[in-house]
């Protein structure tokens, strides 16, 4: 994707800190003694959805969570992101989430809510002047099911700013498009767990932004430390999902890689 027709957001890195191990969905708080609960990270690679957000470069990520006992939640969560992909602000991503999670059985849970992606002073660069910013607002609905989870997100505004001005071709508004999220994560040693993850992203009126994502990776409990590295890929097209830094040159965000973490929840 070049540089000034499209760019999207944030994060699949390996981080536990979130429900999802965060393919960066940062939006689902975790339910623990405290009704507050943050988290910190440093993570090779900011991985969202399986696009790089940092310009395949290492980024520094931490939140803050709030759950009540009767399933409502409030977060917020944040991440250094690349001036290439979102220029002219503070190369940052801020995310603030809410919903409520519902226990349908002993294994079974429900979780409603929204997220806004806020990206503080950037916007695209676009020929026509105007500002139009990345901005992004979601609703979704997720289950989990003992170590399974599934997602579905859904795009209130165009999708990261993608419309006529921005996008790659003058197809319209890109309001509606979604992401289809299947995780799964289980212990299989003291200390140590397995986790996985596949996705899909749809890009409304922009077919050639659509692609799958996935991620197998492990993570392991060092004295409250966690020691993440996973193996991400994707099948999205290079010639759109390529972005331009000053100096001409260029690099694909959709690659596959393998993505380090530590992370410390408190």
């Amino acid at each position: 994707m070049k540089k000034s027709l499209l760019a999207l957001a944030i994060l699949a890195a390996i981080t536990p800190l979130h429900s999802n191990a965060q393919t960066k969905d940062s939006e689902a708080a975790s339910t623990t003694a405290s009704p507050l609960a943050g988290n910190l990270a440093i993570v090779s690679d900011y991985r969202f959805r399986g696009i790089s957000q940092s310009y395949r470069l290492p980024a520094v990520q931490g939140g803050l969570d709030y759950a009540h006992e009767s399933g409502f939640y409030l977060g917020n969560w944040n991440s250094s992101v690349s001036g290439n992909q979102y220029p002219n602000g503070a190369s940052l991503e801020m995310d603030f989430y809410g919903g409520f999670k519902i226990p349908l059985s002993d294994a079974v849970t429900l979780d409603l809510g929204g997220l806004y992606y806020y990206y503080p002073g950037s916007y695209y660069n676009v020929a026509s002047g105007g500002k139009p910013t990345f901005n992004n607002f979601e609703l979704y609905v997720g289950s989990t099911f003992g170590p399974l989870t599934a997602k579905a997100s859904f795009t209130a505004t165009d999708y990261f700013g993608v419309n006529s001005t921005t996008g790659y071709a003058p197809n319209g508004g890109s309001k509606g498009s979604y992401y289809l999220d299947l995780g799964y994560s289980t212990e299989i040693a003291a200390k140590t767990s397995l986790v996985a993850h596949v996705g899909y992203q749809n890009v409304k009126s922009y077919s050639n932004y659509n692609y799958v994502d996935y991620k197998l990776g492990v993570t392991y409990d060092y004295t409250g430390w966690i020691l993440g590295a996973a193996w991400i890929g994707t099948n999205a097209k290079k010639d759109y999902w390529t972005y331009y830094e000053g100096s001409g040159a260029t690099k694909f965000v959709g690659n596959n890689t393998a993505v380090l973490s530590i992370s410390k929840a408190f």
